[in-house]
């Protein structure tokens, strides 16, 4: 087997297995590795015209994070029912169920399930927007990631150094 055959084995097995971990965490709140948010309607079973969406945000974790997403949450103006957060390195998955009561009862439930996840939706993807940088003023591009090595044997002053 050559290298290039092997190394398309070893890409296509981590594929596989990248796929069964993702398939056996469902139901598990778990960081993914892409950026993503999700809005999706919850029933919560109170019949007193509440309707209630489950958004969730997975992104890489910075330290003003919080602050943004309570600070986006709060100016839709709903009532959050839960909030969950799970961090795995350096990602992290905020989980939220929302409410707002309905203003009119002749309303059709879809569309405003469809207005509330859309604002809940754009507010989230601002929050997830700002949190990702352009490429060319990421630090990854400008700073390396790693601590550079240094090898005590490549220069030794004797001149300055006494016996």
């Amino acid at each position: 087997m050559d290298k290039a055959a092997l190394l398309a084995a070893v890409i296509s097995q981590v594929k596989e297995l990248k796929k069964d971990a993702l398939e056996s965490s469902k139901g598990f709140l778990i960081p993914v590795d892409d950026d993503e948010v999700k809005v999706e309607p919850y029933v919560i079973g109170a019949g007193d015209g509440t309707i209630s969406v489950k958004a969730s945000v997975c992104c890489e974790y910075r330290s003003e994070h919080l602050s943004d997403l309570r600070e986006a949450l709060d100016s839709l103006h709903l009532k959050m029912v839960k909030a969950e957060i799970a961090t795995l390195g350096n990602r992290v998955k905020n989980v939220f169920v929302l409410t707002s009561f309905k203003k009119d009862s002749n309303d059709a439930n879809t569309e405003a399930y469809e207005l509330l996840a859309s604002s809940v939706h754009q507010v989230l993807s601002s929050v997830l927007d700002k949190a990702s940088p352009s490429p060319e003023y990421s630090p990854r591009t400008t700073l390396p990631s790693k601590r550079r090595r240094l090898s005590y044997f490549d220069k030794i002053d004797t001149s300055s150094s006494s016996l």
